[in-house]
C-alpha cells in the first residue's frame, strides 16, 4: 500500500536531518503544504524551533505578481519563516532524499481574506459573517480559488496535488479560544448554521430565499433550547423534517451547483497549469450536503474530473461504490496519539493511505508508522 504523510515546510527547513528521517520511515511520498490556513504547530524534533505560529492564511512560496494583477482577492505571503520560498527549499531537500512531493493546497478556508473582505464570506441565516469561510457561490471567490489552485499546486518539483476545502465551509471551525460548543448541534443543526444567505446565495435559492431563511431560523429555535434533532437515521431526512422538503431541496440544489462550479474551475486550472501526468486529488466527504475542510462532494461526478479523493478513513466505504478505473481513493488516518490518533494500519478498500501528520507526531508515533511501512526492517 502506498502512503503519504502530511508535512509543513517548517518541519523541514532548517533541519538537515528531516528528509532522511522521513525517507527512513518507508514513505515514498510527502504531501507538503504550499498554501495553508493559520495555525499554531509543534516541531518536536527541530534543532532550532519548537513552536511555529502561522498568524494568518498564507502561501509558502513567492506568489507571481503577474498572476494576481487586477485581482482584489489574492493570497498573502508568510513572514514567520526565513526566506521567501520555504516550500521550495523543503521540496528540494525532500526530493534529494528520494521522496516524491505533492502539494497541499487549502482553498475556501481563509480567515485573513474573510476579515479583509467580509462581503465575500458565508453569512448565516442571522446575517452573521463567517470570516474563515469564503462563499463559493460568489464569482470572485471561485476565480480566486482557481487562481490559487493553479499557482500553489503546480510548484517546481511537485508531481501532484491535494486540494483541501475545495467546496463549502460552514460553522464547524476551530477558532481562537473557541466557545461555540455550549449548545451542541448535530449534523442537521450544523447544516442549518452553515447555509449562506449572501446576495449570491439568495439569488441561487430563487424566489423563495426569504422563506428559506425564515424556515432555517424557525427550525433552529428548538435546537437552541436543547431539543434533540428529529430521531431519523439519515442526516438528510432530519434536515428535511426541520426545514420541509421544498426549502431543503432548494438549498441542496444551489449548494451542489456551486460546489460543482468551484471544483470544475479548480481542477481545470490545475490541469492547464501542470500539463499531463500531474495527479489531482481532492479532500472530500462523500455525503454531498456536508461542509468543512473535507467538504461534501458528489463522488460519482467528481471522479470523472479529478484523479481521486482523500477521505477520512471511516468514510471510505461510502465512496467505494463510486470508484472508477484509474482513480484513487486514499484513506486519511490520524497517527498522532496525543491528538486522538492511533497506530496506523491499512484500511480495507483504500488504494492509498494518508498519515496525519509527520511533523506533529512524536517519536513513538513515527516508530509506529515505520513498523507499518517497513515491517521487516531493523
Amino acid at each position: 500500500m502506498r502512503a503519504s504523510a502530511f508535512l509543513y515546510p517548517w518541519d523541514v527547513t532548517g533541519d538537515p536531518a528531516a528528509p532522511d528521517r522521513l525517507a527512513g520511515l518507508g514513505l515514498p511520498r510527502v504531501t507538503l503544504a504550499s498554501a495553508y490556513h493559520s495555525t499554531r504547530a509543534l516541531t518536536p524534533r527541530h534543532p532550532t524551533r519548537r513552536i511555529v505560529t502561522a498568524e494568518h492564511s498564507a502561501v509558502y512560496y513567492p506568489p507571481d505578481p503577474a498572476h494576481w494583477r487586477g485581482r482584489a482577492l489574492r493570497p498573502a505571503a508568510q513572514r514567520w519563516l526565513p526566506g521567501d520560498d520555504p516550500f521550495g527549499e523543503a521540496a528540494a531537500a525532500l526530493t534529494a532524499a528520494g521522496l516524491e512531493v505533492h502539494t497541499w493546497v487549502v482553498l475556501a478556508h481563509n480567515s485573513r481574506l474573510g476579515t479583509a473582505h467580509p462581503h465575500h464570506t458565508v453569512h448565516n441565516a442571522y446575517g452573521e459573517p463567517y470570516p474563515w469561510a469564503p462563499c463559493i457561490a460568489q464569482d470572485e471567490v471561485v476565480e480566486y480559488c482557481a487562481a490559487l489552485a493553479a499557482e500553489a499546486a503546480v510548484r517546481p518539483g511537485a508531481t501532484g496535488t491535494e486540494l483541501e476545502s475545495c467546496g463549502w465551509y460552514g460553522l464547524a471551525h476551530l477558532h481562537a479560544h473557541d466557545k461555540i460548543g455550549g449548545v451542541p448541534l448535530g449534523p442537521a443543526g450544523q447544516f442549518l448554521m452553515s447555509l449562506c444567505f449572501c446576495p449570491a446565495c439568495r439569488r441561487g435559492y430563487g424566489p423563495d430565499a426569504d422563506a428559506l431563511r425564515t424556515a432555517v431560523r424557525t427550525a433552529l429555535e428548538p435546537l437552541w433550547r436543547g431539543a434533540p434533532e428529529p430521531a431519523l437515521p439519515e442526516e438528510w431526512a432530519r434536515i428535511e423534517r426541520l426545514l420541509g422538503p421544498g426549502p431543503a431541496a432548494a438549498a441542496r440544489t444551489h449548494r451542489l451547483a456551486a460546489a460543482r462550479r468551484l471544483q470544475t474551475a479548480a481542477v481545470d486550472a490545475v490541469r492547464a497549469a501542470a500539463g499531463p501526468g500531474f495527479r489531482i486529488l481532492l479532500h472530500a466527504d462523500p455525503v454531498p450536503h456536508r461542509s468543512g475542510p473535507n467538504p461534501g462532494v458528489e463522488a460519482d461526478w467528481l471522479l470523472t474530473r479529478a484523479d481521486g479523493l482523500v477521505l477520512p478513513h471511516h468514510l471510505l466505504p461510502l465512496a467505494a461504490p463510486h470508484r472508477r478505473p484509474g482513480t484513487v481513493l486514499a484513506a486519511n488516518r490520524p497517527v498522532v496519539a496525543a491528538l486522538g490518533g492511533g497506530p496506523p494500519h491499512p484500511v480495507e478498500g483504500a488504494d492509498e493511505l494518508r498519515l496525519y501528520h509527520a511533523g506533529l507526531a512524536s517519536d513513538t508515533d513515527l516508530e509506529a508508522v515505520r513498523r507499518l511501512l517497513r515491517p521487516h526492517s531493523g
